[in-house]
């Protein structure tokens, strides 16, 4: 089968006993050339990890749960393809940077999909299970931070509808140093 035709995979939540894939597929998103710009984690913290931390992981997002979701594309012979996972924020609340949270919303985070899959259709399948599951679930908007010099992953979260709010997301490192926030209204 070909990497570029839809209906090669299936996009589905993952289940909490799913726990070493979880890990396996993140530990490929940390080796990707731009995973410096795209995740706050390196592949030799999150190697070291334990498995009990993963186990963990995968429970929080797994189908069932309430405070957030994992969505994997499944391929042929089981491969995990691609996955993103939307985190609930809740109004009154602060994210993880320290801000205030106005109003409940989704978080997309851990956005991969494998190179060879990239191009095919595979995120915006991916981002269209989260939106989905976002917004039965009461969210009143999703919003993503990505970094300034990820032109790849912009692209793709302009193609899923988000557009840059306005506004910037300091992170530890220095002056300059910044994410920029992208959301999409309901």
């Amino acid at each position: 089968m070909s990497a570029s035709v839809p209906g090669d995979y299936v996009i589905r939540s993952i289940h909490a006993d799913e726990w070493p894939a979880v890990k396996e597929l993140r530990l490929r998103a940390l080796r990707d050339p731009l995973a410096h710009l795209a995740y706050l984690d390196t592949y030799d913290e999150a190697v070291a990890r334990p498995d009990s931390f993963w186990r963990e992981r995968a429970a929080r997002s797994a189908e069932g749960g309430s405070g957030a979701r994992q969505f994997v594309a499944e391929g042929p012979g089981g491969l995990w393809l691609g996955t993103l996972a939307v985190l609930v924020e809740e109004a009154g609340s602060e994210d993880w940077a320290g801000f205030p949270v106005e109003r409940r919303q989704g978080h997309v985070v851990g956005v991969f999909v494998r190179p060879e899959w990239r191009g095919s259709g595979l995120s915006k399948a991916l981002f269209a299970a989260g939106l989905d599951w976002a917004w039965a679930s009461g969210l009143e908007r999703v919003r993503l931070i990505v970094h300034p010099d990820n032109a790849r992953a912009q692209g793709a979260y302009r193609k899923a509808g988000f557009v840059p709010s306005g506004r910037t997301v300091p992170l530890a490192g220095g002056p300059g140093d910044h994410e920029l926030e992208f959301v999409l209204e309901r």
